[in-house]
Parts: C-alpha cells; structure tokens; sequence
C-alpha cells in the first residue's frame, strides 16, 4: 500500500512538474465537429465568375427597403427624427438610381434622391430644400443634409464587373467565426494600389464583404452583406435562373460605411426583383416650387442660378 501511495505521489509531482516547464501553454479548446468551422474550396477564377455573375447579371433593381443610419451618421439630420425610413429604390445601369424615403406610418416623403453617374439631385420637403451637385464632389459638407450621396447606393447594389484586363489575387483569411477566401483588385503600372477587396464565406462561398479603395490605400467604402435569399417572384415561390442573367438571390441586409464621408447606413431588403423595364422617366427629378436651390460643392452654395 505504501509502495502504491509513493508511486501515486511520484507521478502527480511528475505532472507538476511538466506543467511549470511550459508556463506558456495555458491550455486549448478542442472544437467538436458542430462547431468547427464549413470551408468550401474554390479558385481564382470560380470565384470571379461567381462575382461576375451577379455584376453582369444585376441590369436593373427594385426594391423596398428599411433605411437606418447608425450614430454619428452624416445622415442623421434627415433620418435620426424618424428612426428608420422606408424607401422605395430603382437603379439601372450605367449609373443611374432613384431613392424615395418615407416617414413610417404616415407616409410623407423625407427625401427624393435621383443620380445619373455625373450629376445627383436631392429634395428635402421638410427643409424646404433641393440639393444639386456633382458626383465627383468628394468634399464633405458641415451640414450633414448636403452629405446624402444616392451614388452610395448605387455603388453597393449594382456592383462593378472586374474585367479580364484587371489583375486579381487571391488569399485566405481566417478568424475565430468563419474563413473567408479575399479577392484583391489592383490598379496601377509602376504604382500599384488596391482598388477592391471582395470577400466569400467560405461557409457557402457567397460575397460577404465588399471594401473599396482610393489613392494612398483610403478606404472609400466598407460593405457588409448576409442573410442571401431567392429573388422575390409574384406567385411567391423562389425564382428560377433565367437563361439570360442566372442570378437567383440577392442580400437582404447590408450595411453601408463611409469613412470618409462619416456615415454608416443599415438597409433591410424587404422586396426586390431584378431586371425589370424601369422608364427613364422614373429616374426624373424636378425642383420643387418654392425649394431653394442648393449647390452642393460650390463656394457658393446657397447661391440661385
């Protein structure tokens, strides 16, 4: 008995002992099946097809979505009063969108917001003021109503194709939540810059996350996408790939950050087909009467013409 409790004591001490000689190993978790990690394998070019698919295919947009910026958003001074807008969205390429936001409940618009690819308009019944500017405008304004970009939009739904030409890598990344394989865009000859970053899940292999880049690697734009869900038909079922487009499903929640132009802004999708006739009409947008006129950008804003 005495020689067993000896050897018992021996080992235990030995256990110890080769505990402290690696005081760096705080120990591991050992994840079940469940918990670990899908990753779906593809390559350079799946991928890019996968992500062309949907740009080439995506001609047109309608869609019913919830608007809500997040705090510190420059769109706060329109949408803040309201919590939350429900817009009705058009958009068409090359470059043109159409943005309507209403109050809840009672319906008044908030803003109608129209961009062509050079030029957005902007009216704010409640401020009793139309804003005119061009889209290449990047200085942000200290008055965040003359902040509101409907090109925004544009640039998160109807995505960019990535031509033949462009160079793309390709790299993993992985965290403690998923993998993710990373389509880098260059752009450039003896300067080379990124100029987006697309990322799949590897889980399902579907774009999660969309960064975009200007000079000096800025981050222009910051694009979260999830929750993909089949398009919406009028008889209700998932619809069906068409021969000329293939496209089936689309995000139904995105959030939208601007660094630079200091704003985050959630959308929620609740209705949306793809590549329906849109008139060019719909994307027509007058002066109120009685609006005054605002020249965003312009040294002089608030000057008439």
């Amino acid at each position: 008995m005495r020689r067993a409790k000896t050897c018992m004591i021996l080992a235990t001490l030995a256990v110890i002992s080769c505990g402290c000689a690696d005081r760096g190993i705080k120990g591991h978790t050992v994840l079940t099946p469940a918990q670990t990690p899908v990753a779906k394998d593809a390559t350079r070019e799946e991928l890019l097809d996968q992500y062309n698919l949907i740009a080439r295919g995506t001609k047109t947009l309608n869609a019913t979505v919830e608007l809500k910026p997040i705090a510190g958003s420059k769109y706060s001074g329109v949408i803040d009063e309201y919590h939350e807008v429900k817009a009705f969205l058009l958009a068409a390429r090359p470059a043109q969108i159409r943005v309507i936001g209403q109050a809840p409940v009672v319906g008044t618009t908030v803003f109608d917001m129209v961009s062509d690819g050079d030029t957005f308009r902007v009216s704010v019944p409640s401020k009793n003021k139309f804003l005119v500017g061009s889209v290449a405008v990047d200085r942000a304004s200290s008055k965040p109503i003359e902040n509101l970009r409907p090109q925004h939009l544009l640039d998160a739904l109807l995505w960019p194709e990535i031509r033949k030409e462009e160079t793309v890598i390709l790299k993993e990344f992985n965290d403690e939540k998923a993998r993710y394989y990373v389509l880098t865009v260059l752009r450039g000859g003896y300067q080379v810059e990124v100029l987006r970053e697309i990322w799949f899940d590897r889980a399902d292999l579907q774009v999660v996350r969309m960064q975009t880049f200007g000079s000096k690697g800025v981050l222009l734009s910051d694009v979260q996408l999830a929750n993909w869900q089949p398009l919406d038909t009028p008889a209700g079922p998932p619809a069906a790939a068409t021969p000329s487009t293939g496209v089936t499903s689309f995000p139904r929640v995105l959030r939208i950050e601007r660094p630079k132009d200091d704003y985050k802004l959630d959308l929620q999708v609740t209705k949306i087909s793809l590549n329906e006739d849109i008139p060019a009409d719909r994307f027509k947008l007058d002066q109120p009467a009685g609006a005054e006129l605002v020249h965003v950008g312009d040294a002089a804003e608030n000057k008439q013409p």
